[in-house]
């Protein structure tokens, strides 16, 4: 089945998954749910129609500035691509500037537009590093994700306390330990975010 996106009616195929799970969606809590849910998908995955240039704008800055600079505890929200559950928690990113710094907002701007899309953490991770590399041409950057994926807590193996932490380290922070190091203390002890 080739459909296009204009082509798939997203109300109607929640309204047929309610019916698959033995419900009726004619009763009254659930009249409005494919409604709400195609609502509640097309603004988890808005990611999707963010171009990220454009998000930055005229946020970058020339500056002669060459300390690391790091924006923690980002919240962080996303949907595993696998099932389609949710996964939460927290998002510590660094840069070393090399004569651009970039509006402090942009970088959890960043987060979200990577994050509201179908995701896996780790492609997630790395995605935010990589595109701070490219718009600002640092010396380095360094992204952590910690999350909690209820895929694994919900379902499957059951584990409700567990959670995942993928790192993106380019250029200073993964060539060189010392600047790694500083990183790594300048974000403990990470928040928990439960």
């Amino acid at each position: 089945m080739n459909l296009t996106p204009k082509e798939v009616g997203l109300q109607s195929i929640i309204e047929r998954i309610l019916y698959a799970v033995g419900e009726d969606p004619k009763r009254e809590g659930l009249i409005k749910t494919p409604e709400r849910v195609e609502k509640s998908l097309k603004f988890l995955t808005s990611g999707y129609k963010i171009d990220t240039k454009k998000l930055v704008n005229d946020a970058l800055y020339n500056e002669n500035y060459n300390e690391m600079v790091i924006v923690k505890d980002i919240d962080l929200y996303s949907l595993c691509e696998h099932h389609m559950l949710p996964f939460f928690g927290k998002c510590h990113v660094a840069y070393l500037p090399q004569g651009k710094i970039i509006g402090l907002s942009k970088v959890p701007r960043l987060v979200d537009a990577f994050s509201r899309r179908l995701q896996v953490q780790e492609r997630l991770t790395t995605q935010i590093a990589q595109c701070l590399e490219e718009i600002l041409k640092p010396a380095g950057v360094a992204v952590i994700t910690e999350a909690m994926h209820l895929c694994m807590s919900m379902r499957g193996v059951q584990k409700q306390n567990s959670y995942t932490t993928t790192s993106s380290m380019l250029g200073c922070f993964k060539e060189d330990a010392r600047t790694r190091s500083e990183f790594l203390s300048l974000i403990t002890p990470i928040k928990s975010y439960r």
